[in-house]
C-alpha cells in the first residue's frame, strides 16, 4: 500500500552560537548582515526575540533540549556531558508515534565520546530516537583530529583535504588562540566547508524522504561557532563592511571569573571577528534557502513546521568577551523563529521563552503526546494566537553561575557567592550592578529562581554506557 500522510513535517535548523541580535530583522543587527531567508521565516511565522538558553554552552544546552529537563538536573554542568540513557527524549517520542527522525550535524549528546561513526550513524544515535542519523563532527572536533572520525571528516580526507584542514586548525590554534589571531579565512572552498556540507545533506534528505510517513529533520549546523573562518567567498562580501561597536566595560561590578575571561584584543581585531561571524551566518542562511526550495519543489512548504534557533549566543568582544558560558545577554539570549501550518505569519511575541520549550511545543505541533515530567513548556498557544504570554521569568544555570531574567532585571548568582543584578529597562547593556542596593529584590528573585530548579534527577554526569 502507497500510503501518503497529511500529518506534519518539522524542519528544526539549528546554529551553533549564534547571538540574537545577528540576525537581519533585528534593530541592532549589523547593516551589512545579510540574511534573508531567515528574514522569509519571520515572515511567514513568528519572531521571538526574548528566547534564551537554559545553559549557555554546547552541550548542556542540547540535552536540556533533547530531554525538555533543566540540564542541571541531569548534573549537565559543562562540556564534558553525557545525555543519561535513561532518560527519554522527543526524538523517541516522534518515532514512536510514527515519524521518521533524522538529523545531519552536530548533536553533543555525548560530547566526550569523539567518534561519530563513518556515516555518523553510530548505535548511540539510534538510541537516542534518530531513524535516520548523519551525526558530523563539530568544528573544533573536526579541525582537531588528523585521521577521519565522522562523516565530514572522511568527507575531506576523501577530497584529500583533510590534511590541509587539520594542519589550518593546528596553526590557528598556535598563533596566540583562535580569537585573537585566528580570524581569518577557511582553506577550503565554499563546496567543501562543513555548513556548506551540512546544508547540501539537509537538502538531499527533503528532496528523497518518502512522503508515507511524517518526518522530523534536525539540521544542526556547525557556524558561526569560532574560529570565525567563513570561506573567502563570504568573507569578502564583509570586508569593508561597518560593524556595530561592542559594549565598552570596565568591569566594575563583575565577578573576578568573569574579568580574568577578557580577552586583550584591538578594536579593530574586534571587527574582523564581527564581519567574520557575519559571513559564517550567511553561508547558513544561504542553505536555509537552499532547503526552503526544496520544500517548495517537494510541495511540502504548507504542511512543514520550520524553526530556527541556536543553542546559545556568543559575546563577540562584547565587555571585552568571547565565546559563551556567560550569563549576560550576547550569550544568553538566540534567535528563535517558528512558522508553519495555523502560525499567523508577521508577528513577533516579545514574551520569555527558554530554549527546551521547544521540546514539548514540537511534541504538540506533531500531534503527538508530550514527555512527561519535564521542566519545559510549550509555546505552541502563543504560535497559535491563544495567549501573548508564555513565562515571567527565564532561568539558566552553569557550574559557574545560576542567572534568571525577567522582562525588567536580570539576577546572576555567581559560584563563588558574587550577585549581579541588572535593570534591563535601564541598563541593556548590563554595565550597572545594583544588587548592593537592591537586596530586597535580589532576595525575591533568589527565590523565584531556586524554585525553578526542581531536584536533581542525575547526580552526576558520568557516561551511561559505562555505568
Amino acid at each position: 500500500m502507497n500510503r501518503k500522510t497529511d500529518r506534519p513535517n518539522v524542519l528544526f535548523i539549528m546554529s551553533d552560537q549564534h547571538r540574537y541580535d545577528y540576525v537581519e530583522t533585528d534593530e541592532n543587527a549589523p547593516n551589512a548582515l545579510n540574511t534573508p531567508n531567515l528574514r522569509r521565516l519571520t515572515e511567514m511565522g513568528v519572531n521571538f526575540p526574548n528566547c534564551t538558553v537554559n545553559a549557555p554552552v554546547c552541550a548542556p544546552s542540547r540535552i536540556g533540549l533533547a530531554s525538555g529537563v533543566q540540564p542541571s538536573r541531569l548534573g549537565s554542568l559543562a562540556n564534558g556531558s553525557f545525555l543519561p540513557a535513561t532518560v527519554p527524549t522527543y526524538y523517541q517520542q516522534l518515532r514512536n508515534y510514527g515519524y521518521r527522525v533524522g538529523c545531519v550535524g552536530k548533536l553533543d549528546l555525548a560530547k566526550p565520546d569523539g567518534y561519530n561513526g563513518r556515516y555518523g550513524d553510530r548505535p548511540r544515535a539510534y538510541g537516542w530516537g534518530f531513524t535516520h542519523p548523519e551525526e558530523c563532527e563539530g568544528k573544533m572536533h573536526a579541525g582537531k583530529s588528523p585521521t577521519p572520525i565522522g562523516p565530514y571528516t572522511h568527507y575531506l580526507q576523501e577530497k584529500g583535504l583533510l590534511e590541509k584542514f587539520h594542519q589550518d586548525y593546528r596553526n590557528r590554534s598556535s598563533s596566540g588562540g583562535w580569537i585573537k589571531n585566528g580570524s581569518y579565512d577557511s582553506v577550503l572552498p565554499t563546496e567543501d566547508f562543513e555548513d556548506s556540507y551540512i546544508g547540501r545533506r539537509a537538502t538531499e534528505f527533503i528532496q528523497t524522504v518518502p512522503d508515507d510517513f511524517p518526518w522530523h529533520m534536525f539540521v544542526s549546523f556547525v557556524g558561526p561557532h569560532d574560529p570565525f573562518d567563513p570561506p573567502t567567498e563570504y568573507g569578502d562580501k564583509y570586508r569593508q563592511s561597518d560593524m556595530p561597536e561592542p559594549i565598552k566595560d570596565n568591569m566594575d561590578g563583575k565577578p573576578n571569573w568573569v574579568k580574568k575571561r577578557v580577552v586583550n584584543i584591538s578594536p579593530e581585531e574586534i571587527k574582523i571577528t564581527r564581519q567574520q561571524y557575519c559571513a559564517a551566518t550567511e553561508l547558513i542562511d544561504s542553505q536555509i534557502g537552499n532547503m526552503l526550495n526544496a520544500l517548495e519543489e517537494r510541495g511540502m512548504l504548507e504542511n512543514t513546521y520550520i524553526i530556527y534557533s541556536s543553542d546559545h549566543g556568543e559575546m563577540l568582544g562584547d565587555h571585552g568577551l568571547y565565546t559563551k558560558s556567560l550569563a549576560y545577554e550576547a550569550s544568553l539570549r538566540v534567535p528563535l523563529i517558528v512558522a508553519g501550518p495555523r502560525i499567523e505569519p508577521h508577528r513577533i511575541s516579545n514574551t520569555l521563552v527558554e530554549l527546551n520549550d521547544l521540546n514539548p511545543t514540537i511534541c504538540d505541533m506533531a500531534g503527538v503526546p508530550v514527555l512527561e515530567n519535564i521542566d519545559a513548556k510549550s509555546i505552541a498557544p502563543v504560535l497559535h494566537g491563544e495567549t501573548d504570554t508564555h513565562r515571567s521569568e527565564a532561568v539558566s544555570r552553569l557550574i559557574n553561575f545560576t542567572c534568571i531574567r525577567t522582562h525588567t532585571h536580570k539576577l546572576i548568582e555567581n559560584r563563588e557567592g558574587f550577585i549581579e543584578l541588572y535593570n534591563l529597562e535601564d541598563d541593556p547593556e548590563e554595565l550597572h550592578n545594583i544588587a548592593e542596593s537592591n537586596k530586597e529584590l535580589v532576595q525575591e528573585l533568589r527565590a523565584t529562581m531556586e524554585s525553578r530548579f526542581g531536584p536533581r534527577l542525575v547526580e552526576n554526569n558520568r557516561d551511561p554506557m559505562k555505568w
